[in-house]
């Protein structure tokens, strides 16, 4: 009931943005170079030649080059010329924050993950896109055909507007879960393990038959303290932890947000991880050891599970155990299913674009909010992102399935191949390269990653939480309660996981949350949330 309201909600509101701001109406001066007409599905060409700077996030394994064919290939289609700010990966947040807030940035920026952008809309440094839709109807055609409207509510600040344009999915794309010996199933005469506590049964077996192993020893502890696992086992229990950790989880059926970390959920899944700690079935190393000294565990035999993506299991896992047991066979199984039920955990929004406000001033506002649209949402725009020229780094067949050109090697597709689609053509990149149809998302997959997809995508889209955007008061006023109650949650979560603080305690670290203001935080989420649907019901 609650995403089909914030569906409604959002539809009035974009017609509102769209239709009564003063800034959207007279656009009469920002039109040179766009089309007069550009829709769905057209190639857009600018009517003169353009150029617009864009913040470029410097990935160290394919190095911006300036003679990638991407550069030529895109002034080619569009008339429009990149002009990359080149900033390295490990510093794009800090210098993105510096050149924002000096006015110094540049038009386009992306590899912006939600909520990085609210720290700019109160200084005014950044458009809100919302009002400016109609400028871009590849990505409103995908809002209206793919029913986006509850994430992107998501994205909104107090004053009904969001401020990000991000990569959107038709589907969602799950890829963390377990990664399972099984050869040691079959040993063992037993099946994958379709729930959580199926998993237990499973590691219990592996434990009596190998009593000197943890069958179970993780990766993905540092920072967070479990925060893959975490993650992906919250999800499951109803919740939201480790990596995905938010302050306020909504109740569906008290209609208001409870403070996550004291709800009987988050209790719940670090009973679970407890009992697997207390019975010797998982390493209590796994939620603080290195990632290498899991990889060796695993390697060496000594575990049998592991977290793991896509990537991970086929380029981390996978040639360690060939190096050691040539025997052995792992595979990544489907997210096991918990309390919550057969959910798909993962958003269909991904990290964005945020325009800079000078953008607006600019007699080629319009044509530059074309050609974002086109590169980024539109089918044409992402398929080029990822593929590159059709005939050179990729062919088509009747059919319209791609195929990796032979002398273009990409995620180990063609490991002989001298030339690289990333480093030496600059597709397939991380600031470009997201979101689009599932048939485009899932077309570098492997048979053995798309039949996991094909059992993540037969399950329900996780329901979306309903907005509660704060004011910058509010916000300033929940950021300094924020940091104490994490930190005081996620040391807490460990210890009752590793049994160094007893269940008996719980009462006593829900009265130590309330000391750090956990229900003054949500009774200010709650307030807004309250607020925000007076405001725009």
């Amino acid at each position: 009931m609650a995403t089909a309201t914030a569906g409604l909600l959002t539809v009035a509101l974009v017609g509102a943005c769209s239709e009564d701001s003063p800034e959207a109406k007279d656009l009469s001066g920002n039109r040179a170079g766009a089309m007069a007409d550009f829709g769905v599905g057209d190639q857009f060409k600018a009517t003169e030649s353009l150029s617009f700077p864009i913040l470029y996030n410097n990935h160290p394994n394919y190095p911006l080059k300036d003679d990638w064919p991407f550069w030529s290939e895109i002034t080619k289609r569009t008339n429009v010329k990149l002009e990359p700010v080149a900033v390295p990966l490990s510093d794009y947040e800090q210098k993105r924050s510096l050149l924002l807030g000096a006015g110094d940035a540049p038009l386009i920026i992306p590899k912006t993950y939600h909520p990085a952008e609210n720290a700019f809309v109160s200084s005014g440094a950044i458009l809100p896109v919302s009002d400016y839709l109609d400028l871009m109807p590849n990505l409103k055609d995908k809002i209206d055909k793919w029913r986006l409207q509850p994430e992107l509510d998501t994205l909104r600040q107090s004053d009904g507007k969001f401020y990000l344009l991000p990569g959107v999915h038709e589907k969602p794309w799950h890829d963390y879960s377990l990664a399972v010996r099984t050869d040691i199933l079959q040993q063992l005469n037993l099946a994958v393990p379709k729930t959580w506590d199926e998993l237990y049964t499973v590691l219990k077996a592996m434990k009596a038959k190998y009593p000197d192993t943890y069958p179970f020893s993780d990766r993905w502890g540092k920072p967070t303290p479990g925060g893959a696992l975490l993650n992906i086992l919250g999800a499951s229990y109803g919740t939201q932890a480790g990596w995905n950790y938010q302050h306020a989880t909504w109740d569906p059926a008290a209609k208001k947000f409870g403070y996550t970390g004291a709800t009987e959920q988050y209790k719940q899944m670090l009973q679970y991880l407890n009992k697997l700690v207390a019975e010797g079935l998982m390493d209590p190393e796994s939620f603080t050891q290195t990632d290498d000294a899991a990889r060796q565990k695993l390697a060496n035999g000594r575990s049998f599970v592991i977290s793991s993506n896509a990537q991970t299991l086929v380029n981390d896992y996978r040639p360690d155990l060939a190096k050691t047991q040539p025997n052995a066979t792992l595979v990544k199984i489907p997210l096991p299913v918990g309390p919550a039920g057969e959910i798909n955990p993962a958003s269909r929004l991904e990290n964005g674009i945020v325009i800079s406000k000078k953008a607006r001033d600019s007699k080629n506002f319009v044509a530059m909010m074309q050609f974002v649209d086109w590169l980024w949402y539109s089918d044409a725009g992402q398929e080029f992102a990822k593929w590159g020229v059709e005939g050179t780094t990729y062919t088509k067949d009747a059919s319209g399935k791609r195929t990796l050109a032979s002398d273009v090697n990409v995620i180990g597709l063609n490991p002989t191949a001298t030339k690289h689609l990333q480093k030496d053509f600059g597709f397939y990149n991380g600031v470009f390269a997201y979101g689009g149809k599932l048939d485009l998302v899932q077309s570098f997959f492997s048979p053995e990653e798309l039949e996991f997809q094909k059992v993540m995508n037969a399950r329900k889209p996780i329901e979306v939480s309903p907005p509660y955007p704060l004011t910058d008061a509010e916000r300033e006023q929940a950021s300094l309660w924020e940091t104490p109650l994490k930190d005081h949650v996620t040391q807490n979560s460990l210890k009752f996981i590793l049994g160094q603080r007893p269940f008996t305690e719980w009462d006593a670290y829900l009265g130590e949350l309330k000391a750090k203001n956990s229900e003054q935080y949500v009774e200010l989420v709650n307030k807004a949330y309250e607020r925000f649907q007076k405001d725009n019901g």
